[in-house]
């Protein structure tokens, strides 16, 4: 496995869940990592869910990794922006950007997440649009300029993505969409400078929100996949050299995984997740 020591990056909605996951498996291969999240170290956490960016950090830390804690809104703006100057100010550039922040989920009351579009309520949109899609474009606008100078870089925008099928809510379905066509847009163009930006679908991972579900209501967990899978796909893609002829596209973690040699903690290969199977 190559090292990404002397390798910077940022893993937004680290807390918890792929997040934590994707900065864990950066940590495995030495990188620099900032962990960015609205929980933080001695204040309320998203939906009271376990998991801060300190705690994050730490684990980054512990795994061989350095990591760095930065509390951030990621729909305020001027805490974006201070988030990149500080990175600018402290390494002078990035090489890997990890979009992964997203507040779709929040505010849904169980069974109401795939009711009829006419029965949601519009906050559920801007939990989706403003905390998810806009989230990576104001992320990658910051992050693009410490990448130029270097003509290298990576931006992956995790997403839920099964081969275009129809994803069971509209919001959720056309927000998961616009990520995808965000990455190929990002990727045209960042082409002439070396960046190259993909979107990721991770399988069904046991985050800490689904394993608080299977604890109320028992789930089938034999497709599951840990968050630090994603992870692993992520640190090869940053790795890899010829990254570059992945870009513009969205790629399932269950598909790159046998391509680079990756497999799960558990040691097995994950298949895609399939909404069909």
């Amino acid at each position: 496995m190559s090292s990404l020591q002397n390798r910077v990056a940022l893993v937004t909605g680290a807390s918890r869940g792929a997040g934590r996951g994707i900065a864990l498996a950066l940590a495995d291969r030495g990188a620099t990592v900032y962990v960015t999240g609205r929980s933080g170290s001695g204040g309320a956490t998203t939906e009271n869910l376990t998991g801060t960016v300190e705690e994050t950090a730490l684990q980054v830390n512990e795994r061989g990794g350095t990591g760095i804690a930065v509390r951030c809104d990621h729909t305020n703006d001027a805490d974006v922006e201070r988030l990149f100057l500080r990175i600018g100010a402290e390494h002078g550039r990035l090489d890997l950007l990890v979009n992964n922040v997203w507040g779709g989920y929040e505010g849904h009351e169980g069974a109401g997440f795939v009711a009829p579009f006419w029965e949601q309520p519009m906050r559920h949109w801007d939990g989706m649009f403003v905390a998810g899609l806009r989230a990576h474009i104001v992320a990658g606008r910051f992050a693009v300029p410490l990448m130029l100078p270097r003509r290298s870089g990576l931006i992956v925008n995790t997403v839920a993505w099964d081969r275009g099928l129809y994803l069971g809510n509209l919001f959720y379905d056309v927000a998961k969409a616009a990520i995808v066509r965000l990455a190929f847009a990002m990727a045209q163009e960042l082409k002439p400078h070396g960046v190259s930006a993909v979107a990721l679908a991770p399988g069904f991972m046991r985050t800490e929100r689904v394993m608080q579900a299977h604890a109320e209501h028992p789930l089938d967990l034999s497709r599951t996949e840990s968050p630090e899978y994603a992870g692993r796909v992520i640190a090869a893609m940053a790795a890899d050299p010829d990254v570059a002829r992945l870009s513009g596209g969205v790629h399932h973690a269950g598909d790159l995984a046998p391509y680079y040699g990756v497999t799960d903690i558990d040691g097995r290969v994950v298949p895609p997740f399939r909404i069909d199977e």
